[in-house]
C-alpha cells in the first residue's frame, strides 16, 4: 500500500504555515524533532479541557480519568513496541533521560572498576556522555565499535571486542547523522551471548521502523515520542521486567514509594518505581495519540515511503556538483540525507535554505567524535518523515544550486 501523502499532509496544521517572506514551510528536519497532527495536538487540549487532575491519588472523577488516560497511553505504547508487559515501560522525559536512569541506576548497581562498556563511534552524545560520566566516578572502561567508510559498523571488530567480556553493549539502532539502520538484533544477540546486558538508543528507528522488544530481545531500549508525531517532554525507557525490578529506584519523591517512614522508604512497584513526581501527564496522553496515529497510518508503510523519498533524495543530491554524501546507500539506511557542500559551511547553506522556507539542520548534530572520524566539523542534514514529498527534495535541491550561485 502506498501512503496517500497528500491526505496525510493534512493532518499537520504546521505544513500549510507560510515564513515570513511568504515561503510555504518545507520541513526537512523530522530527525530533530517530527512535526504533530492535528489529532495529537486535541488529544492534550481534550485533557486540558475536560480532565486536568493529578494522576493516581485522587478518587475523584478527574483524576480517575486522568489516571486512565495516562496508564491507558503506556498500555498502547507497550502494545505498540511489543513489550511483554506495560510494566515494562518506564516514562521518562526523553531518549537522554532513558539512558541516564540505566547509567545511573542498573550501572551504578552492577559495574565496577575494570568494568568494559562497548558503545560505537556512531554514537549521539546522550550515549556517550553519561557512560563517560561513568567512567570518571567508577574506572569502568570504554571501547567502541569502529564505523566503516562507508558508514556501517564494523562487526568483526565488535566480535573481537566481545572476546573482553564486556559488561555492557550500547548503540545506536539508527544514527541520526548517517542514517544507517544497524542490525540490532544480531548484535544484541552476539552481546547476550559474551554474558554483556544491551542497551539500544531507539530515537531514530522507533518512529520509523516496526520495532518488535520480543523479536529484538534488548534489556533496554530507550526512544522519544517527540520524534514519533507525539510532544516534546516525554519519553520511555523499556526494561526487561527482572532487570527493572533488580534496580534501585532513580529519583526520589512522590509516588515512587510504597512506604515511607522517618527512617526509611520502601520503594513502589514496576512501572512506578522510576517516576517520581507528577509526570508530564497531558504529554502522555498525546504520546498515546501518537502511536494510535502511527499504528493507523501503519508502520510498514511509513517505511517504505521513507525510503522512496531516502533513494531519489540521495539520486538528486549526488547530481549536485561539489556535494558529498555521508552514509550508507538508501537500502541500509533510513529517511536522513547528511552531507557538504564544497567550500561552503553547513551553517551558511542552512540559512540561505531557510529564505526560501526549507528547514535543514546544520552543526555536527550531538556526534561529534563521528564528524571528527570523517574529518569534518559539520554537516547539512535533510531528514524525512511520513508527510514528506518528492516535490520537497525539488525545492531542496534547487535551493542547493541557488547557495552555490551565491558563493560563485
Amino acid at each position: 500500500m502506498t501512503l496517500n501523502v497528500n491526505e496525510i499532509r493534512k493532518d499537520f496544521p504546521i505544513l500549510g504555515r507560510e515564513t515570513a517572506g511568504g515561503r510555504r514551510v518545507i520541513y526537512l528536519d523530522s530527525t530533530a524533532t517530527s512535526q504533530k497532527p492535528i489529532q495529537v495536538i486535541e488529544a492534550m487540549n481534550d485533557y486540558y479541557r475536560r480532565s486536568n487532575a493529578n494522576i493516581h491519588r485522587g478518587v475523584h472523577t478527574l483524576a480517575e480519568e486522568a489516571t486512565a488516560l495516562y496508564e491507558g497511553a503506556r498500555e498502547r505504547i507497550a502494545k505498540f513496541v511489543n513489550a511483554a508487559s506495560s510494566r515494562e515501560i518506564i516514562y521518562t522525559r526523553n531518549t537522554t533521560e532513558s539512558i541516564n536512569l540505566v547509567a545511573y541506576s542498573w550501572a551504578r548497581a552492577n559495574l565496577k572498576a575494570g568494568d568494559l562498556i562497548v558503545l560505537t563511534e556512531m554514537e549521539h552524545h546522550s550515549n556517550l556522555v553519561p557512560w563517560h560520566m561513568l567512567q570518571m566516578e567508577r574506572g569502568v572502561e570504554l571501547e567502541f565499535i569502529p564505523v566503516t567508510e562507508d558508514g556501517l559498523l564494523d562487526l568483526e571488530a565488535y566480535k573481537t571486542l566481545l572476546n573482553r567480556s564486556p559488561k555492557l553493549v550500547s548503540f545506536a539502532h539508527m544514527s541520526n547523522v548517517l542514517g544507517t539502520i544497524n542490525p540490532a538484533a544480531e548484535i544484541i544477540k552476539l552481546a547476550h551471548a559474551a554474558g554483556a546486558v544491551t542497551l539500544v538508543d531507539g530515537a531514530q528507528s522507533v518512529p520509523h521502523l516496526s520495532v518488535d522488544m520480543q523479536a529484538l530481545d534488548a534489556d533496554f531500549y530507550a526512544f522519544s515520542a517527540h520524534k514519533m508525531c507525539g510532544p516534546t517532554g516525554v519519553g520511555v525507557l523499556y526494561g526487561k521486567t527482572a532487570l527493572l525490578e533488580a534496580m534501585p529506584p532513580f529519583l526520589g519523591g512522590g509516588d515512587m514509594i510504597k512506604e515511607v517512614k522517618l527512617r526509611s522508604f520502601r520503594p513502589n512497584t514496576l512501572p512506578h518505581k522510576f517516576e517520581a513526581g507528577t509526570p508530564a501527564i497531558a504529554e502522555a496522553v498525546g504520546f498515546g495519540a501518537a502511536v494510535d496515529y502511527l499504528t493507523q497510518v501503519g508502520m510498514a508503510d511509513i517505511a517504505e515511503h521513507e525510503h522512496a523519498i531516502t533513494e531519489y533524495a540521495l539520486e538528486r543530491l549526488e547530481e549536485i556538483p561539489g556535494v558529498k554524501l555521508f552514509g550508507p546507500s538508501a537500502d541500509k539506511k533510513g529517511g536522513v540525507a547528511a552531507f557538504t557542500l564544497d567550500g561552503i559551511h553547513p551553517h551558511d547553506v542552512a540559512q540561505i535554505l531557510d529564505r526560501d522556507g526549507i528547514a535543514v539542520r546544520a552543526g555536527h548534530h550531538c556526534a561529534q567524535p563521528l564528524h571528527e572520524k570523517f574529518g569534518i566539523p559539520a554537516t547539512s542534514r535533510a531528514s524525512f518523515y511520513l508527510y514528506s514529498t518528492k516535490d520537497e527534495v525539488d525545492l531542496l535541491v534547487k535551493g542547493l544550486y541557488k547557495v552555490k550561485e551565491m558563493f560563485g
